[in-house]
């Protein structure tokens, strides 16, 4: 059997696949789904004590869009090149119900070796620090301080939050880890050209692994209606994010160096996916969107798929971290060549030619 297991800080996982945060993660049945489905790590739905937040659930809304940005049917159809557009909600669970679940939970993942991972979405550091210091006394292995989430500029004031001052940062994360001995995981915006200095300033201020990157803002109008779809500008993720992921993963690791273990998130559908992170930089990779749209065979078949990979290079996940961070060149450093870019363009039209008749 190939070796899957991957260290992030402190906290062994059995395999880097993790199901992320999402709605699908609210209910005890998904959270029980996702373990069963071999999961290294599941990280329940995020909460927090804002009220204006707890009503998100009550307003989110979903569509996924194919290539041309027109619906798609919601379900196991989906196909991998789907987006995903959303306005999210958090848990509906009150503090006590969502630590008794995350009880009932942490004992489920256990006897599957799973990890279970409890998040909170910053709406105020005092709440914050509370509920850190409440999933610590439940007994629970890991907690995820998530300060970016993409809606922060959209929600209600004191909601949520988007981080994206280094120092902020490093002040915020620093009071949470100086008030539990739990590993924390940091969630990071990548709605910023400083994704490397945020994760610098989330491990500089004790956290054991940063989650980059968090999905974006983005707005789609809709032809028919002329309107935005869903309303407003939403969270919106895919297949299409991996590169961007994939480079803010390398640029964090170029930044602090090979020893530090970062989290891969946005953009990954498939256990290839889950490698290719991995290969730039990252320990472990959640997956979400892909599930939500296609089930939880999105996670059995990722860590068959990322099981049969590494089986056929001979080699343990951990051999792939980093791999191609690591061979990563300047523009500078490339050599120079002999007019490729003339291989790369259309031909030109022929004199009184305006249509091409090939199209």
């Amino acid at each position: 059997m190939t070796d899957l297991s991957v260290q992030i800080g402190r906290t062994r996982l059995k395999n880097p696949v993790i199901a992320a945060s999402g709605e699908h993660l609210i209910d005890d049945a998904g959270i029980l789904s996702a373990i069963a489905a071999g999961a290294g790590a599941v990280v329940m739905k995020s909460g927090n004590d804002s009220a204006a937040a707890q009503r998100q659930l009550l307003q989110a809304e979903y569509v996924a869009l194919d290539a041309h940005w027109n619906r798609l049917d919601w379900g196991a159809g989906a196909p991998r090149a789907a987006t995903l557009l959303t306005r999210s909600g958090l848990t509906p669970l009150s503090l006590g119900e969502w630590l008794d679940q995350a009880r009932r939970m942490d004992a489920a993942a256990r006897q599957a070796d799973c990890v279970l991972v409890a998040s909170v979405v910053m709406a105020g550091i005092e709440d914050a620090v509370r509920r850190a210091r409440a999933v610590e006394d439940a007994g629970l292995r890991v907690f995820e301080f998530n300060i970016g989430t993409p809606y922060a500029s959209q929600s209600a004031k004191g909601a949520v939050s988007t981080e994206l001052s280094p120092a902020r940062v490093a002040e915020l994360v620093g009071t949470v880890t100086s008030a539990v001995s739990i590993p924390v995981w940091v969630k990071l915006s990548g709605q910023s050209e400083r994704v490397p200095d945020l994760v610098a300033a989330a491990l500089g201020a004790g956290a054991d692994s940063a989650v980059i990157a968090g999905r974006a803002l983005g707005l789609v109008p809709d032809l028919e209606t002329m309107q935005p779809m869903l309303g407003t500008s939403c969270g919106i993720g895919g297949y299409w994010n991996l590169p961007l992921t994939c480079h803010w993963l390398a640029m964090s690791r170029a930044t602090l160096g090979p020893d530090r273990a970062l989290i891969g998130i946005n953009g990954a559908c498939s256990g290839h996916d889950v490698a290719r992170m991995m290969l730039a930089g990252a320990s472990a990779v959640g997956l979400s969107s892909a599930v939500m749209l296609r089930g939880w065979d999105v996670i059995r078949d990722a860590v068959a798929d990322l099981e049969a990979y590494c089986a056929g290079k001979g080699a343990s996940a951990r051999d792939l971290i980093g791999r191609a961070a690591d061979a990563r060149r300047s523009f500078a450093e490339m050599p120079v060549l002999d007019q490729v870019w003339r291989n790369h363009i259309p031909a030109p039209l022929a004199p009184g030619e305006t249509v091409r008749r090939n199209r």
